[in-house]
């Protein structure tokens, strides 16, 4: 009877042990899940980051995954919306998602001070590129399409401000589609056009800013590139700021633009000092 019993004993805790290992096994197995499709820089500025390049995208094939640390660059504006004066020495571009806490953090923080130092100047434009987060953030792919088709009636700066405003609202919101089409009509655009234009889903855009993005290092947001003619930088200076991952000098194909690269939503200040070595 003692022998039973102890033997009992022993598959108990050996049943125990084998719990407690599959449980821990499970967890280390959902932290890499996680950990492989979303992260922040160490260094606190907090760029979500997400792989857009795999196939589990219902919206659109998606970029395929560029040189996360490229020497040269090839950006160009094209038809992306321009805040500020179109010939702007500096030009700032922005790849950004409307669904992105750390997009917001850089709209209400640093934004407004570079618009009033910079854009209202005449030194700085900045272009807005989408680049939603599609596995980890499901209404900024028709936030995206939603600031474009009001960017066919002119009104785009007033609805990406709306976008972010309103974000705690439609984010996360199954009705966020109602909440963008209502965030048209009360900017008084012509709504029927607007929601045929949402209805629609056209994504050619947003898939050639994600492609580009990602071509040129971006893997998360926001992402940005601060770009001069490199005649008149202070290239010591940028090369000076370049740690290597977050903050990044390269250069254009040709070489006649310095196009240092911002991973992340870095406050004011190392935006004022990238853009006076550039100026």
């Amino acid at each position: 009877m003692e022998e039973n019993t102890e033997k009992e004993s022993f598959k108990i805790k050996k049943v125990t042990i084998w719990q407690g290992l599959s449980a821990v096994l499970g967890l280390l197995l959902i932290i890499s899940i996680f950990t492989s499709g979303f992260r922040f820089n160490n260094d606190g500025t907090g760029a979500a980051v997400v792989d857009n390049s795999g196939n589990n995208n219902p919206t659109a094939a998606g970029p395929t995954q560029g040189n996360t640390n490229p020497s040269k660059v090839s950006l160009s504006i094209g038809d992306d919306p321009v805040r500020g004066d179109k010939n702007a020495k500096i030009t700032i571009i922005e790849y950004s998602d409307y669904q992105c806490p750390f997009c917001e953090r850089f709209y209400t923080g640093t934004l407004p001070q570079l618009e009033e130092q910079y854009i209202k100047t005449g030194k700085v434009k900045l272009v807005y590129k989408d680049y939603p987060l599609r596995q980890i953030h499901p209404q900024a792919q028709k936030a995206a399409e939603a600031a474009n088709c009001a960017l066919e009636q002119n009104k785009y700066w007033e609805y990406h401000d709306e976008l972010f405003k309103k974000n705690p609202e439609w984010s996360g919101n199954d009705k966020a589609i109602d909440m963008f089409k209502q965030i048209a009509k009360d900017l008084k655009l012509d709504s029927k056009k607007f929601d045929s234009c949402l209805d629609k889903g056209t994504t050619a855009e947003i898939d050639n800013d994600l492609s580009e993005g990602s071509n040129a290092g971006i893997s998360g947001t926001p992402g940005f590139y601060v770009i001069a003619e490199k005649g008149s930088v202070d290239v010591d200076a940028l090369k000076g700021m370049d740690n290597g991952q977050s903050l990044v000098y390269t250069e254009s194909e040709d070489g006649k633009y310095v196009q240092f690269r911002i991973a992340g939503a870095y406050p004011f200040e190392t935006f004022k000092a990238v853009i006076d070595a550039q100026l």
